[in-house]
């Protein structure tokens, strides 16, 4: 469990756009945001995706957050909000291919590879394409993007129709989730 003091510091340096600092807040609060989700949609993907959505939208807003509430009910707060959204655009609106959040530009720093990318990178082809293939289905599209075509954030985000902030949480979260398949070792 990660103290209060280290989260406060997290957040800070988040607000600086450090890239470390959104890995631990990521690392931190997802179960507890994709439980929420969850116990409202009852269905795991679409739950995952509201989940991603929450992180994003939070990434992008950190110089937003008020210090005197708690973190994670600001994420919960903007998570409920996401479900209000989702379930409204849900019953009521077409998905059109020229849908003008497509359009939306963030910026966002393109870093080289982190330590942990570069650890991904140089793993054994053929093993490392065993433990991607058992991710699902929209994380192993991102990791095949990213790691494998060597495709930048914004190539990704224009590849699968999502804005940046999508993929990078996306991103963390394959890599997180990969990182734990290769320490079991399961195939």
């Amino acid at each position: 469990m990660v103290n209060s003091e280290k989260i406060n510091k997290a957040i800070q340096e988040a607000k600086e756009g450090r890239q470390a600092a959104f890995n631990l807040l990521l690392n931190t609060y997802w179960k507890d945001v994709f439980r929420f989700q969850f116990s409202k949609t009852n269905n795991e993907d679409e739950a995952e995706d509201i989940t991603i959505k929450t992180f994003s939208k939070a990434f992008d807003k950190m110089d937003l957050y008020d210090s005197n509430y708690l973190f994670k009910s600001w994420l919960l707060s903007i998570s409920h909000n996401i479900w209000i959204d989702h379930n409204r655009k849900k019953s009521t609106e077409t998905i059109s291919i020229n849908s003008p959040e497509r359009n939306v530009i963030y910026r966002i720093s393109d870093d080289s590879p982190s330590p942990e990318d570069r650890l991904i990178i140089e793993q054994n082809l053929a093993e490392l394409l065993s433990y991607v293939k058992q991710l699902k289905p929209h994380y192993q599209e991102v990791i095949q993007l990213r790691y494998f075509q060597e495709l930048s954030y914004k190539e990704i985000s224009e590849a699968i129709g999502e804005p940046l902030n999508n993929v990078k949480v996306k991103l963390l979260r394959a890599k997180k989730l990969l990182t734990e398949i290769i320490k079991t070792g399961s195939k």
